[in-house]
Order: structure tokens, then C-alpha cells, then sequence
């Protein structure tokens, strides 16, 4: 098995950042390479589409709103991985916070290596994003 992480560090109330990520629907409101998504299943599975095109079905495993993270699992997807569970937290840190994206998956035709860049990439790209869109 296989893992990525990837954390930023923002100038923003903990809370607030919750606020505009913690939705299970709420990736096109902060990812610009994600500006589709449709709920079903009450809630519990996303279907998302990529700026390429790409439709990605995943599902929600966890909810923990105190804890201010979510974790899920990819049902269908271009990744070149199987077995896919992610988490994504906000952390207060003083006045500001603390935002960590984590993934375990087992990489299908590619290497360890190569599963874990593809994956931490997608994650450092979201998190900067999100810094720009809240810092500007």
C-alpha cells in the first residue's frame, strides 16, 4: 500500500475554512480542477467531473464535524490505484489553521512511487489553490 499527504498552513479561522471545504459537495466551490459535483445516495456518494472530462465516483466513509474532517474512498475513477481512502481535516492552529490532505491506495500498472507523486501532487495543487482563493 501506498500513501500521499499533504498539509498547508492558512492565515484563516479554522472554522471558516470548514465552512467552505467541509461539504461533501463542496470541492467546485475551492478546486478549480474539479467544477462539477452531484450528490446521491443521501448525500453519501459525489459524482465529480474533472476539467479534462473525467467522471469520478467516490464515497463518503466518515463524517466527524467536530473533528472537522471527512473521509472517503474513490468507487470509480481514471486513477491508476485500487483500494483508495483519503481524509481531509482542518486543524485550528492559533487564529489561523492547519488543513491536511492524506491518501492510502494500492497502485495499479504504475509504481509505489509513481502512485504516491500522482497523489501528493493532486493534494499540493488543491491545498495551494485553497491558500489563494481564501489569501489571494
Amino acid at each position: 500500500m501506498a500513501t500521499a499527504q499533504a498539509s498547508i498552513t492558512l492565515a484563516t479561522d479554522a472554522n471558516r475554512v470548514w465552512q467552505l471545504i467541509g461539504g461533501f459537495d463542496a470541492l467546485p466551490d475551492w478546486l478549480p480542477f474539479i467544477p462539477e459535483s452531484a450528490l446521491s445516495e443521501g448525500g453519501r456518494v459525489r459524482t465529480l467531473k474533472s476539467v479534462a472530462g473525467d467522471t469520478i465516483i467516490e464515497r463518503l466513509l466518515d463524517f466527524n464535524e467536530a473533528g472537522r474532517s471527512y473521509s472517503y474512498t474513490i468507487l470509480t475513477g481514471p486513477a491508476p490505484v485500487r483500494d483508495y481512502q483519503s481524509t481531509l481535516r482542518v486543524v485550528a492552529e492559533g487564529s489561523g489553521s492547519r488543513v491536511e490532505w492524506s491518501g492510502s491506495f494500492v497502485p495499479v500498472g504504475i509504481s509505489d512511487a509513481e502512485a504516491t507523486a500522482l497523489f501528493a501532487g493532486i493534494y499540493e495543487d488543491g491545498l495551494a489553490a485553497l491558500k489563494k482563493g481564501l489569501e489571494g
